[in-house]
């Protein structure tokens, strides 16, 4: 005679324990795609901390009238002011190749450095003054131990005789480090040591800015009419069929529609961020729309009915009872789309914002690059500092990637309305 209390209490055992590894499974998923997450971050953390500090070198030089006039500060060498004075610091360096090795120990940019801290402090002119300027990216990187002094001197990019004028001048006091504010203050330069994302920034923020004027008052109206007021035929099927597929299409083909329309056909100008805001608003609609179409069919829909009882009109009752309700939901989903052109780099390269701008856009319609393409650009560059520099900015990218997300978590927990 079958037992059947007793199969029944093996199948529950057995059913348990399937349940318990079903449990595991999944929480084994989640720990190690969080510890890859944690690698990642955390290795591009390591790398781009460095980036945070930055080297200088103190170099005494001759300011006085005889060399600078103090009526036409213009008319100065401060190339050879700058050569002069790390020679004063170093005689016995005669040849041509150790006064080149000599003067690589400054950033290239250190005359203009001098000519700013006259012009942002003019009582230095008038003898000799102690300026400390930025180093260079070897010895930068040099100072900071990433450079493998064991290696043959040719497989370096500094030499044993740099390296012995480095020593002279840490044990003359003549080196320190300070925060690297060119990093946040500066644009893209050639000379990783001054390069900075603030014109990158300022292009990603003219660029979103330019998205969300277009993208969101467009979304928002396609979708409360498809979801409100349209009708139920072919004509929108087709378009929420269109809708679904935009969503999935590749960033790059937006790009592409940007170059051969907005600049090919009407003659926006090139590389500006008010082409790359059309271009990334045109990517976001339809993740805009079908959020917020989402958001509208998560009201009840007894706030309309209870709306049209009272006499209001459709119209009314969608606008007036409906909308509200539903608008976190949309700000929710602009957010999350706005973040997602963040960090967009395919369609801003074909619209050329990859240019090397320098300056700071001042509007939508200058020159910019923008902050994913910055980092794609320093990624490319042969020189080793460039890679902390890629590394830093890929963490402001983050940071801005996640305060957006949080942005729009707070937004729906803050506005939200149970039934």
């Amino acid at each position: 005679m079958i037992d059947f209390t007793k199969r029944a209490g093996f199948n529950l055992v057995g059913r348990h324990r399937a349940e318990h590894r079903f449990q595991w499974s999944g929480r084994f998923a989640i720990m190690t795609s969080l510890a890859f997450l944690a690698f990642m971050v955390g290795s591009i953390l390591i790398e781009g901390s460095g980036v945070v500090r930055q080297w200088q070198i103190a170099v005494t030089v001759d300011l006085g009238p005889e060399v600078v006039d103090p009526d036409d500060i213009d008319a100065a060498s401060f190339g050879r002011i700058l050569k002069t004075g790390l020679m004063g610091h170093f005689p016995d360096v005669q040849t041509r190749r150790e006064k080149k090795k000599l003067f690589n120990l400054v950033s290239p940019e250190g005359s203009f450095e001098i000519r700013e801290q006259i012009a942002a402090d003019p009582s230095l002119l008038g003898g000799r003054q102690t300026l400390w300027l930025t180093a260079s990216d070897d010895l930068d990187l040099y100072l900071r131990g990433k450079v493998d002094i064991n290696l043959p001197e040719k497989q370096r990019r500094i030499s044993n005789v740099e390296i012995e004028w480095i020593k002279d001048l840490k044990q003359a006091g003549q080196t320190r480090l300070v925060f690297n504010r060119n990093f946040f203050t500066n644009g893209d330069s050639r000379e990783p040591e001054i390069a900075g994302i603030l014109s990158a920034l300022v292009g990603s923020l003219f660029s979103l800015a330019v998205c969300f004027v277009l993208s969101f008052p467009i979304g928002i109206g396609a979708a409360v009419y498809l979801e409100e007021f349209a009708g139920s035929n072919w004509l929108t099927d087709l378009v929420e069929v269109n809708i679904n597929n935009l969503a999935a299409v590749p960033s790059i083909v937006f790009g592409l529609l940007g170059l051969s329309v907005l600049l090919g056909y009407m003659g926006l100008p090139r590389s500006s961020p008010l082409v790359g805001g059309m271009v990334l608003a045109l990517m976001t609609l339809p993740t805009i729309i079908i959020a917020a179409r989402a958001s509208l069919k998560s009201v009840p829909p007894s706030f309309k009915e209870a709306a049209l009882a009272l006499g209001a009109t459709p119209v009314q009752a969608v606008f007036h009872h409906i909308l509200p309700v539903a608008l976190p939901g949309m700000l929710t989903g602009t957010i999350v789309g706005m973040a997602q052109a963040l960090g967009e780099t395919a369609p801003l390269l074909m619209i050329g914002m990859v240019a090397f701008i320098v300056d700071v856009p001042q509007s939508v319609l200058e020159p910019a690059t923008a902050l994913p393409v910055q980092i794609f650009l320093w990624a490319d560059a042969p020189e080793r500092a460039f890679t902390e520099k890629t590394a830093a900015a890929i963490l402001v990218l983050l940071v801005f990637l996640v305060a957006m997300n949080l942005i729009a978590i707070l937004l729906r927990r803050k506005f939200e309305q149970r039934f």
